[in-house]
């Protein structure tokens, strides 16, 4: 394997606890846990997807929802979110053996490097959908990784929490493995699966 390409949100860095709570909080002021389940499923598909069907879900102005999500952006300026359990190694195991490690994120350049800065994360190199990307599904970041870095796509491995970033991967014949959110329930046909990073790194080592 000479590359690993991986999302960063939900995948590399643990955003989804802060966003979830800002929607939820957006809704209602104490969200409960039936709330903040509700906000995950829909969050783990798509974060504008989870903003525009809880707008409308509970009559709430989609601008009250973007409103939150976008301070939850500004709040990682100074409180950045933790790296996932585990990726830190996983990332160095990956450049012990010789690969790169590649991001496809649908997050701005700016907040996407910050937060690899901040969490001292080894990225070799990374597309970001607002530079001029389709997002995921669309598989045009990781088409755009692999004719850079000269990569066949059976070479590679690709590691995302969302449905999308199988998808993605598959289209540009990358094998994917889905990184799952306890209690949520994600539908990614065949794809492997993983419950966590370092389950993920055992997995990669019995490989070898």
């Amino acid at each position: 394997m000479r590359a690993v390409i991986w999302d960063l949100g939900g995948t590399l860095i643990d955003t989804y606890p802060d966003v979830d709570r800002a929607l939820a909080s957006a809704l209602d002021p104490q969200p409960d846990e039936q709330l903040l389940h509700e906000v995950a499923q829909l969050t783990r598909i798509s974060s504008s997807r989870a903003i525009s069907t809880l707008a409308a879900r509970h009559q709430v102005a989609e601008h009250r929802l973007r409103a939150a999500y976008e301070a939850t952006k500004l709040h990682w300026q100074e409180h950045p979110p933790a790296a996932m359990e585990g990726a830190r190694d996983l990332l160095e195991a990956v450049h012990g053996a010789g690969g790169l490690n590649l991001v496809a994120t649908h997050r701005e350049r700016g907040s996407a490097a910050a937060l690899l800065e901040v969490l001292e994360l080894p990225i070799d190199d990374m597309v970001c959908a607002p530079d001029g990307f389709a997002r995921k599904p669309d598989p045009a970041m990781v088409l755009a990784l692999l004719e850079r870095h000269s990569l066949a796509p059976e070479d590679c491995l690709a590691v995302g929490d969302r449905p999308a970033d199988i998808a993605a991967a598959r289209a540009a014949g990358v094998p994917g493995v889905l990184l799952e959110t306890a209690g949520v329930e994600l539908a990614a046909g065949d794809a492997e699966r993983v419950t966590s990073l370092p389950a993920l790194g055992a997995r990669l080592s019995r490989r070898e």
